[in-house]
């Protein structure tokens, strides 16, 4: 069987990195009534209200006319014949735009849209993060300008002209399994009660696997082998790349070496039908790796047990 995709993830747009130079192209696309708007304020999407949240686009006509440009918009791609642009709104208030629509946290309703939607959402949400966050030239200090649809950042400094690229945050999340119980650990300022699986950021000079183990052994004292690669999420909160691993657990004494979390300890598949722990929202890559250990031993599947849940009904 298909493994179910994580939240974010899947071929739900064509990045068409073939026009992002094609300034012929580009500029049909802008008058084109079929292109759509992604907009981004505040780091937040756009969502119409109704019995079931959906994104909610703009067309071009719905931006002020200076802002329809290759310097002000992102191309994200082509869905459906129709191109889609990132367009961050800059304002300290919240735009009213559309009826019945309004700016929401992605994290919050993400679980709760159609996959398409909430990863071009995300992609657009990341998009934007790292164009705000790199303005300037990181090499001799100048401003940029956008190249190639956006993705591209070029210094202005003519005897510089440095190239930023979108860049991400690999990070390694694992759940770590001596087959009846789960290693989970849980940050003090989660929920009382919720439990995760072991994440941290992968370091220069490091690969995957070797993250795996050093991040367990830091932050619980556990020693793992059997590191298996399970699944990957884009995680736009701004910029990491979630990936999915398992492990099997050498040692089982737990010791909080690092003091990263405020504690972690062992579960058994009993205690999470019980409610013990209260695990993560279920949109989250860490609810997946939790749920491959679960079925594996279960009859019934955890979300049968356990519903679906977003990070707002979990908070």
């Amino acid at each position: 069987m298909m493994q179910r995709r994580n939240v974010f993830a899947g071929p739900y747009v064509d990045r068409a990195g073939h026009l992002r130079q094609d300034a012929a192209w580009f500029a049909s696309a802008l008058a084109d009534t079929r292109s759509r708007v992604v907009p981004v304020w505040n780091s937040r999407s756009l969502i119409a209200d109704g019995n079931e949240p959906r994104a909610a686009f703009l067309g071009l006509d719905d931006i002020p006319r200076e802002r329809r440009s290759a310097e002000t918009l992102v191309l994200l791609g082509r869905v459906n014949d129709a191109s889609f642009f990132a367009y961050e709104i800059e304002s300290l208030d919240p735009p009213q735009l559309l009826n019945g629509a309004r700016f929401e946290d992605l994290r919050l309703v993400a679980s709760l849209l159609p996959p398409e939607e909430a990863g071009l959402l995300g992609y657009a949400r990341a998009m934007i993060s790292w164009r705000r966050r790199h303005r300037f030239c990181g090499s001799c200090g100048a401003t940029t300008v956008p190249a190639k649809g956006g993705h591209v950042l070029v210094c202005t400094n003519p005897a510089c002209r440095h190239e930023q690229f979108p860049r991400l945050d690999p990070a390694i999340i694992v759940l770590v399994s001596d087959g009846e119980r789960a290693l989970l650990g849980r940050q003090a300022s989660w929920p009382i009660g919720r439990y995760s699986t072991i994440a941290g950021f992968v370091e220069p000079g490091e690969s995957l696997e070797d993250a795996v183990a050093r991040e367990v052994l830091e932050e619980t004292g556990v020693q793992v082998d059997a590191i298996e690669y399970h699944s990957s999420q884009p995680w736009p909160f701004p910029a990491s790349l979630m990936l999915g691993f398992t492990a099997h657990a050498a040692t089982q004494e737990v010791h909080l070496h690092d003091q990263e979390l405020e504690d972690a300890r062992w579960f058994t598949r009993a205690e999470v039908v019980a409610g013990v722990p209260l695990l993560p929202p279920s949109q989250s890559i860490s609810f997946s790796l939790i749920e491959h250990w679960f079925n594996a031993g279960s009859d019934r599947p955890l979300r049968d047990i356990h519903g679906a849940t977003s990070w707002a009904q979990s908070r």
